[in-house]
């Protein structure tokens, strides 16, 4: 299946899952203690490496971070080159006071939420994805 362009059938078709567990972004000089397949993202910064981890390993590791966050998949196949669908979630998101964190995946887009407002963010792709779809049959 290709990688969908259309911001419209994005939108009517996000299918937010809310994957299983606690989140934590955490900042490391190497990777020696952690096992590669226990590092759920990561990026590559000037000042180290930001690996999201399931909280209970980083409390293992002793790793220190400052939030604890849900992990929330869109399951729709976006195209990278999509535009327009960080914006409008991140604004959805900014009007209901919910701070996200977007991380594009080759299929998937990915957001991070504090734990306490996974239940509101679902809530609200859900919202987006149903006022799209009435728009769509006006």
């Amino acid at each position: 299946m290709d990688p969908e362009l259309d911001i419209n059938y994005v939108l009517k078709n996000l299918s937010p899952q809310l994957k299983k567990g606690v989140f934590v972004f955490c900042s490391i000089d190497h990777v020696k203690n952690i096992k590669e397949e226990n590092i759920m993202a990561s990026i590559v910064e000037t000042e180290g490496r930001t690996i999201v981890l399931k909280k209970e390993i980083a409390d293992s590791l002793k790793l220190p971070y400052s939030v604890t966050m849900n992990w929330i998949t869109l399951n729709v196949n976006s195209s990278l080159e999509l535009v327009g669908l960080s914006a409008i979630i991140s604004k959805k998101f900014t009007d209901h006071h919910i701070s996200c964190n977007l991380m594009a995946g080759y299929y998937h887009d990915h957001i991070f939420v504090p734990e306490e407002d996974s239940n509101m963010a679902i809530k609200l792709l859900h919202e987006l994805s149903q006022r799209r779809k009435r728009k769509s049959k006006s």
